[in-house]
């Protein structure tokens, strides 16, 4: 019985892999591209000059920040007292040039991390920390294996921060979704904080696997092939808003996040312009019952540098960190943060679906956990769709 059990984890492993390489397409020429020419700037004046639309404007007056501020470098001002921290207070107004390379690779990781003491909670319905699994490089191009798989930006009161995303169906809009799955803690800092700011999501980021001397010289198609994509709306969990917190705390069960993006230039959609988009399984099937689930992610914590994609693949156990909160999803991997919102994958029916995202993980990066997404996950993604989707 053990050797059966291990030959068809091989074959479900070997299938994941496989399957998530039929979703990419190659990268396309044309005018809703990204190329080497400097896209058309929505104002003038420098990098932090802003168009703010006429909507968000008003949201910002509701909450007695100054647009003319705002405008002229107001958005760096994290003032407690101004923390847009509500769901209805999300605001993103685009950048233009914010997110230049070198910015991009001096973005840091927001490490989730949780003690040896927290993870052990409840061993009745955890089970054994799993073995380490070796994260592997992912083949190059990315788009080529691993298309919808990205990376997110945003800024922080700490700085300039980068999780993982991936492209996701849109069921109300087939075939032309501008939906993104991240992490909850990507885009709102919990029961402390509130929504951060300057999110963009970059497909394919880093197509080459180039190193970092050599993207020194590298053009914005190699860094960016699909371009740039800032959340114009962003939704996570009320439970992530109300008790997320720096180690995940209650909210790490419902650490997840969809982001609705829009083009820097270009009409296409973003799941036209990648090519395809990954369906999500809001299922939640029991750990038990999945012979292997992988992580995708870029990886920014040493020994890592987050300029490169990383996968692992494993049979996932049982988490539990509290009796009264879900189980979590956790697989042995050693990527570090950065990898933190980067999608999990599993087969169903020859299909390759989005099951989890990478959310929690110890000090010593032996695994990954994230969240179960059942029926609040999917009443969130069915809002997002509903509501933003069209746009």
């Amino acid at each position: 019985m053990r050797s059966t059990h291990r030959r068809r984890r091989l074959l479900a492993v070997t299938g994941l892999v496989a399957a998530l390489a039929l979703t990419a397409t190659a990268c396309e020429s044309g005018d809703d591209k990204a190329s080497d020419k400097p896209s058309t700037p929505v104002s003038q004046g420098g990098d932090d000059k802003i168009k703010i639309p006429g909507d968000i404007r008003d949201r910002l007056k509701e909450h007695g920040i100054d647009v003319d501020q705002w405008e002229n470098g107001g958005w760096k001002n994290w003032d407690k007292d101004k923390w847009l921290s509500e769901a209805k207070d999300f605001v993103n107004p685009v950048i233009d040039g914010l997110w230049k390379p070198e910015r991009m690779k001096s973005a840091k990781d927001p490490d989730k991390t949780i003690s040896a003491k927290d993870a052990a909670a409840d061993q009745g319905v955890s089970d054994p920390d799993p073995a380490p699994v070796d994260a592997k490089a992912e083949k190059t191009p990315y788009h080529e294996y691993a298309a919808p798989v990205g990376k997110v930006f945003f800024d922080s009161p700490e700085g300039s921060m980068v999780c993982s995303g991936t492209v996701i169906k849109d069921v109300n809009h087939p075939g032309k979704s501008n939906l993104v799955w991240t992490a909850g803690h990507c885009v709102h800092a919990g029961g402390s904080g509130g929504w951060y700011r300057n999110i963009a999501f970059v497909p394919s980021y880093n197509d080459q696997g180039k190193s970092e001397s050599e993207l020194g010289s590298a053009t914005a198609s190699e860094i960016a092939p699909y371009g740039q994509w800032w959340a114009d709306w962003a939704s996570t969990s009320n439970q992530w808003i109300s008790g997320g917190d720096e180690t995940g705390g209650a909210g790490a069960p419902y650490d997840y996040a969809v982001l609705h993006v829009k083009p820097e230039q270009g009409s296409k959609s973003l799941e036209e312009t990648v090519g395809n988009a990954l369906a999500v399984d809001f299922s939640a099937p029991s750990a038990q019952d999945v012979d292997a689930m992988g992580a995708w992610g870029y990886p920014a914590a040493p020994p890592y540098n987050g300029l490169d994609m990383f996968k692992c693949v494993d049979r996932p156990g049982r988490l539990s960190l509290d009796p009264a909160l879900p189980t979590m999803y956790r697989i042995g991997c050693t990527m570090t943060g950065g990898s933190s919102g980067g999608g999990w994958f599993r087969v169903v029916d020859g299909e390759t679906r989005l099951v989890s995202n990478t959310s929690i993980g110890p000090s010593d990066n032996t695994w990954l956990a994230g969240p179960q997404l059942g029926k609040g996950a999917e009443a969130l993604y069915q809002s997002m769709s509903e509501e933003y989707g069209g746009q």
